[in-house]
């Protein structure tokens, strides 16, 4: 299982200030910012253990020195605890764009109106939970349905181990409920497929041929001012070769929205590439993946009773509607840990 290994940490550190200080390091601008960028990261993680083991020595000393002290101190190690799980979270985090922003995509399946009220009671969970990590979410597009709800919702979410940690959310989650949009109030089964892939910089060497795309405009629909209701400025790209559709509608013009259209699909190619990676390992060893409509990642059960279970890993939770107000943290660990392991791809 892989840990927190602070040894390590100090190595790579040593190796990256070895290189930024060569002569010439900046004549590579993209090279010189990506190693920047890690040594900030690995240099704020370093201290951070350091800082939580300081911290954690006082608090036994004083435990030794006042034994009458003991509820106080385990109160103050919580917080300690809690930090300390999130470096070694950082230790799971070991692909490319692992440490990156991510872009996320969600799309109403099976299951009619219900799935598009699912697409956005899904949209509304991850911005809760994106807001409680304190990442910054952006909504790129959101198309509603036709009675309620979304067919589908584009956001960014920029964040240290972003992409890292919603990786673990990619595939099909199923929602089994009452529906309220069914007069004769019966349980109805759901689907949507949430798609994440690592939110690119502007310089990323991705060759797409414009060849390849068809692009079209659109009036985009929703709130978003006069601007919004009388122009076509919503941009709509397909990827002809795979099939991939990507649109945006929230910039101001559709200059502005096809050039973040075409950002988000870079990210998706490069996606799509690590998901095809990622099943050729997954043949090596032996392991089953499909990620159709058919083989959901999570249930979401609110009827007849509560439950949220991930189907990689067992992790469950009675509290379906505190998952659903973004309480996601431990069914990410757990795939994570899993992953690490080579469990689950």
């Amino acid at each position: 299982m892989i840990t927190f290994d602070p040894d390590s940490l100090a190595i790579r550190i040593a190796e990256l200030e070895h290189e930024l200080s060569q002569p010439g390091f900046w004549d590579d601008q993209q090279r010189a910012a990506s190693v920047s960028a890690e040594h900030a990261r690995l240099t704020k993680r370093l201290n951070s253990f350091r800082r939580l083991t300081n911290e954690f020595e006082e608090t036994v000393e004083l435990l030794q020195m006042d034994g009458d002290m003991a509820a106080e101190i385990e109160a103050s190690l919580r917080p300690l605890r809690r930090e300390l799980e999130r470096l070694q979270e950082d230790a799971l985090f070991t692909g490319e764009y692992d440490a990156g922003d991510a872009v996320v995509t969600i799309h109403a399946g099976t299951g009619g109106t219900d799935a598009q009220d699912w697409a956005e009671i899904l949209l509304r969970m991850y911005l809760r939970w994106a807001a409680d990590r304190g990442f910054l979410a952006e909504l790129v597009e959101a198309s509603p349905g036709e009675e309620a709800g979304l067919k589908s919702a584009t956001f960014t979410v920029r964040g240290e181990n972003a992409y890292g940690l919603l990786k673990a959310e990619r595939g099909v989650h199923r929602l089994v409920r009452l529906s309220p949009f069914d007069q004769a109030h019966r349980r109805h089964t759901s689907f949507a497929q949430v798609i994440v892939s690592p939110l690119l910089a502007e310089d990323a060497d991705v060759e797409i041929d414009e060849g390849d795309l068809r692009i079209d405009t659109y009036r985009a629909s929703g709130a978003g001012g006069q601007h919004v209701n009388k122009t076509d400025s919503a941009v709509r790209i397909t990827h002809l070769p795979t099939g991939i559709v990507v649109q945006c509608q929230n910039e101001r013009s559709q200059a502005s929205n096809k050039a973040t259209a075409l950002k988000i699909l870079k990210s998706r190619l490069v996606e799509l590439a690590e998901e095809e990676r990622e099943a050729e390992l997954a043949k090596e060893r032996g392991a089953a993946q499909d990620i159709g409509f058919g083989s959901q990642i999570r249930s979401y059960f609110l009827h007849p009773y509560q439950l949220v279970k991930d189907h990689r890993t067992d992790f469950e939770m009675g509290n379906a509607q505190g998952v659903l107000d973004g309480k996601l943290d431990g069914f990410i660990h757990a795939y994570l840990l899993a992953k690490a392991a080579g469990k689950v791809v």
